[in-house]
């Protein structure tokens, strides 16, 4: 490895260390500052937290690829995210700011589930518990086994040394400063994320000589790529199922704890404007930059050098032909930020809901601020061991269910934290309902062995659009059929008028 990626990446662990010491020392030693940040947290900071926890190195190598092998119908799912992002910090982020604080002040989501529906039977928090717990202790240990294998591929160090050094850090980091600390260290990777998505891009279509130049080379390819309607892999036109199947990826935002989590924690409601500005910015920069990479990296890689590589791997591989070692090394820390950002976020998540949801629920109701903190950092590591424990696991079982997380806590999370914010007439047994058949209407749609025009279910349509839509109706149907606990309606009309007050 040249000396040049290794300072670049020694200086930015060192960053992400000295970030965490810091945290560490801002933060308030009790549990809603170390799971929360005590509700301060900044626009800035909350809106590139939220990108970077959200994108992972799926930014930098899942839709590169994608462009890369499919070319311009790849885009449709940065269309659906984009507009599922902006739907998200719309409908969701100023009322659950406010409702998550008037509701008992819940610090996580299965809390503010249980606390919204005046749950007294706690199934609603357990369900929901369990679901993140699994979820997310798969979907951290698949964060680390893309450290292990960057590591390996890239810097020529053992797996197993790619592992532990990824999770050690992001643990490190996470134990000592806690929520600030993950959401500070996101903002920086978030930053890095962006410089490199802009850099690599340019670069590739100045060495192709210029734009005409990068788009010739495409037509030269393969014409389809440039058709937004075809899928370049066999040239057939995209039907309209194909389309609302990709953009449907937008809906899982609505679900996913470790996103919505951020606008819990924002210091303001009155800051979430601005903080949608910097989010949204900074998103279309970003994803429009991943897929400029993948599409003229693909010119690139096939005329000038003309050879072939894994289509995930473009963005690592321009970065080490075109810049300087140093930069280099910039670039493939943005690899890591994007995969750090997001295993933090999943492990603090992970870790509130086992401190918050399970010990404290059921185990020491009466624990200390600082009790509960203690078993919050402990909890970090446990996470952290079993997901390395995991990664040690190459077989693609454990990425597959992975794969399926974000149509896993779209379905069973999206529709519930929705219709909560909306609804004033819905029960605790249409949350409940609406939550399970999300989640099964998923799995189902997975692993039946049904198929439709030769199809998988999965392959017909994203799971996550039958399990949103069931799970909404779901939702609809038990309302009309049941009444609201004694107190929810008067909390829900002092929330109204709460976010009115705010806005």
């Amino acid at each position: 490895m040249a000396t040049g990626t290794i300072i670049s990446l020694g200086l930015y662990f060192a960053a992400m260390l000295g970030i965490g010491l810091f945290a560490y020392r801002q933060t308030d030693t009790n549990v809603e500052g170390y799971m929360l940040g005590g509700r301060q947290l900044g626009p800035a900071v909350t809106a590139l937290s939220a990108g970077a926890s959200d994108m992972s190195g799926w930014m930098l190598m899942g839709l590169p690829g994608a462009m890369y092998v499919s070319g311009l119908s790849a885009g449709w799912i940065a269309v659906g995210l984009t507009l599922g992002a902006l739907a998200n910090y719309l409908l969701v982020a100023p009322r659950l700011r406010v409702y998550t604080e008037v509701a008992n002040n819940s610090i996580t989501l299965p809390d503010y589930f249980e606390n919204r529906f005046a749950d007294n039977s706690r199934i609603l928090r357990v369900i929901a518990s369990i679901v993140i717990v699994v979820f997310f202790t798969l979907y951290t240990s698949s964060g680390v086994v893309a450290g292990g294998k960057l590591f390996e591929s890239s810097f020529n160090l053992s797996y197993e040394i790619g592992l532990y050094v990824t999770a050690g850090v992001v643990v490190a980091y996470t134990l000592v400063g806690g929520f600030m600390a993950v959401s500070m260290t996101d903002f920086v990777q978030g930053c890095i994320m962006f410089v490199s998505l802009v850099m690599v891009p340019v670069v590739v279509v100045m060495e192709l000589g210029g734009l005409s130049g990068a788009v010739t080379a495409i037509e030269n390819i393969n014409p389809d790529l440039l058709k937004p309607f075809v899928d370049a892999i066999d040239g057939e036109h995209l039907t309209i199922i194909g389309i609302i199947s990709l953009m449907a990826w937008g809906l899982g935002y609505f679900g996913q704890p470790h996103i919505i989590v951020r606008f819990m924690a924002i210091r303001s409601v009155k800051d979430i404007p601005t903080a949608r500005n910097i989010g949204m910015s900074w998103m279309i920069v970003s994803i429009t930059g991943a897929l400029m990479t993948g599409l003229f990296g693909l010119a690139y890689v096939t005329s000038v050098q003309q050879t072939q590589i894994d289509p995930e791997t473009v963005f690592i591989h321009l970065s080490q032909i075109l810049f300087h070692p140093l930069i280099g090394g910039f670039l493939l820390a943005a690899i890591l930020a994007a995969i750090m950002s997001t295993i933090s976020s999943q492990l603090l998540v992970t870790s509130s809901s086992l401190t918050s949801d399970f010990y404290q629920a059921f185990l020491r109701k009466e624990a200390s601020d600082m009790e509960l903190v203690i078993a919050g950092r402990v909890s970090v590591v446990a996470v952290a061991l079993v997901s390395i424990y995991l990664a040690y696991d190459r077989d693609s079982t454990i990425l597959n269910l992975v794969s399926n997380a974000w149509a896993g806590f779209g379905a069973a999370f999206g529709p519930l934290v929705l219709f909560s914010l909306f609804r004033r007439d819905m029960t605790r047994r249409a949350a409940l309902g609406g939550m399970i058949v999300g989640a099964v209407t998923v799995l189902l749609w997975i692993y039946l062995p049904v198929e439709i025009n030769g199809q998988s279910l999965s392959s017909w349509i994203y799971e996550i659009v039958p399990g949103f839509v069931l799970s909404s109706l779901t939702i609809i149907i038990l309302s009309k059929f049941g009444k609201p606990r004694e107190g929810v309606t008067e909390t829900f009309d002092k929330f109204q008028a709460e976010l009115k007050s705010h806005l």
